[in-house]
């Protein structure tokens, strides 16, 4: 077991990061295999890192996810019909819930995003350009307990989950969160999600490690968060990024190594880390067609329809509350 340690310390009271958060991290951090949550990659640099993650070759999600949009948006919008609520989980820039306006029409736009400085900054734009359409952005921790508030309305909610974020979650809880959606809708609800579907381990490994080293910052500037919401003092030159598929439980892993014997320290505790030591940053589940429609099945969700690109690599699916 490495050494780690909490100490009594006065300093973490003085910080102004929520209780909850530093618990979170120091968890973590201290834990036997030593982890953080994905949601802790999204300060400012972190959401324009992973911006420029989406339009680098190697990383095939959402230019896929996005021609499987453009080639059958006629079709998803006779399933989906128009009008009601559009909540968008972790909306980022709204880009992609944007160009779902002038075929979906929806009446109110909710994007739902942890990074809420950089949603509002979005949001102002998109008002500009629609003005008719009723926006609430919302600052949500969706890795915790969330209600949506009152002004949200409650008839025909689209829960909007693209890109691959479901795979972030371990399967059981993937499952819970669906429970919440499904839970969150009444008869007129539905969901549209997008899903990484199982493939080429080469092409996956690709997509997480390009080779202008995007991804390798935008994993490292996780330190970076850290530090300044635990008051730690990470360095990243002493890391490095790692990020492979895991074919026996099928998820890409993202972890970062340290290069040296490392002592990280914080208010109130610290962890020493031995070389070739990992912190795991990341999962990203991959998978197949039936596996996804079960999983929405057992979520209370029925009249599933789903959509491919022409190498089956990525699916778009769409499913009633009813």
């Amino acid at each position: 077991m490495p050494e780690s340690n909490r100490l009594n310390s006065t300093a973490s009271a003085e910080r102004t990061t929520p209780a909850h958060i530093i618990h979170e991290l120091e968890n973590g951090l201290l834990a036997d295999a030593a982890h953080t949550s994905p949601k802790y990659f999204y300060d400012a640099v972190g959401s324009v890192l992973f911006e420029a993650i989406c339009v680098l070759p190697e990383y095939y999600p959402t230019r896929t996810e996005a021609e499987i949009f453009t080639t059958h948006m006629a079709d998803m919008t006779n399933v989906i019909g128009s009008g009601g609520s559009l909540i968008d989980l972790g909306a980022g820039n709204c880009a992609k819930a944007a160009r779902l306006f002038p075929v979906l029409h929806p009446d109110q736009y909710v994007p739902i995003d942890i990074s809420v400085h950089h949603l509002q900054d979005a949001v102002r734009r998109l008002q500009q350009r629609f003005p008719h359409i009723e926006m609430t952005a919302l600052g949500l921790d969706l890795s915790q307990d969330w209600q949506l508030p009152v002004e949200v309305r409650n008839d025909k909610r689209l829960f909007f989950f693209p890109g691959s974020s479901i795979g972030n979650f371990e399967p059981h809880q993937a499952l819970t969160f669906l429970r919440h959606l499904r839970a969150s809708c009444d008869s007129s609800g539905g969901i549209l999600i997008g899903v990484d579907l199982i493939k080429d381990k080469t092409l996956l490994d690709d997509a997480y490690a390009d080779t202008l080293g995007v991804t390798a910052a935008f994993n490292l500037n996780l330190l970076r968060h850290i530090n300044h919401l635990l008051h730690s003092d990470f360095d990243v030159r002493q890391w490095q990024h790692e990020a492979y598929f895991n074919t026996e439980k099928s998820r890409i892993e993202m972890h970062l190594r340290a290069r040296e014997n490392i002592r990280v320290s914080w208010p109130g505790g610290y962890r020493n880390f031995i070389k070739d030591e990992h912190i795991h940053t990341e999962n990203s589940y991959k998978y197949s067609i039936d596996s996804f429609v079960n999983l929405l099945t057992e979520a209370g969700f029925s009249h599933v329809s789903h959509w491919t690109d022409a190498n089956a690599w990525f699916a778009v699916m769409y499913a009633k509350a009813a």
